[in-house]
């Protein structure tokens, strides 16, 4: 899953980053209003977090440009103004939580988690297509008799391909939700990490569909 992380605080932003990374996030992080308006109408992410006191553009002012423009994306307001009447325009404006500094990162996540479950139509914590099952706060799998533990970048992989049951993902899709702008995709990552969940889950789980991509079979 790919989040876009918008904080001009040198030493949160990259706290939050790190942790976002080590729960199989790939992290974009921008720091400035102008720049985050800009990235946002380019490229598509799973969830943005936003801090309000931006340089050149405040956070409120690109919350309301990106929901003018029909752009749904969950959007968790991190910030430190802590008035009600802050949190009621915050929300008013089309974020779908709000969180004051400082925080727990534990928190975060857990909201991170939710608001992207909720925005997929998915009120429980678990993905399934009915053959293989993901549980999105512990990082395990669950195929027949087989619970793996996924590294994070397994679990983002096989994550997009429950997200779209029955459709065909090619790599650059793949790629785009394993690593961030400053990452370096490396050669044959993509079938490196589908190798690895067949073997723990099984060599049916993922279908490679030849010159197109890989997908998961849709439910039964």
């Amino acid at each position: 899953m790919r989040i876009l992380l918008i904080e001009d605080d040198q030493m949160i932003g990259e706290a939050v980053s790190i942790a976002l990374k080590d729960a199989a996030y790939a992290v974009d992080w921008v720091k400035d209003g102008m720049a985050a308006s800009s990235v946002l109408e380019h490229s598509e992410y799973q969830a943005v977090l936003l801090d309000l006191g931006l340089p050149k553009r405040d956070g409120l002012e690109v919350l309301r440009r990106l929901r003018q423009k029909g752009n749904l994306v969950p959007v968790i307001v991190i910030t430190a103004r802590d008035g009600v009447d802050d949190r009621i325009k915050g929300l008013d404006f089309g974020a779908d939580d709000y969180l004051v500094k400082p925080f727990e990162v534990s928190e975060l996540l857990a909201r991170l988690r939710a608001i992207i479950r909720r925005h997929g139509g998915q009120a429980a914590p678990l993905l399934s297509n009915g053959k293989v099952t993901l549980d999105q706060a512990t990082r395990e799998a669950h195929c027949g008799d087989a619970v793996e533990l996924l590294s994070a970048r397994e679990f983002a992989l096989l994550h997009a391909l429950l997200l779209r049951p029955g459709t065909i993902l090619a790599r650059a899709e793949l790629e785009e939700r394993i690593y961030g702008w400053n990452e370096e995709v490396e050669s044959n990552a993509v079938d490196f990490l589908i190798h690895g969940l067949r073997k723990k889950l099984g060599a049916g789980v993922i279908k490679n569909v030849r010159g197109a991509g890989w997908m998961v079979e849709k439910p039964i």
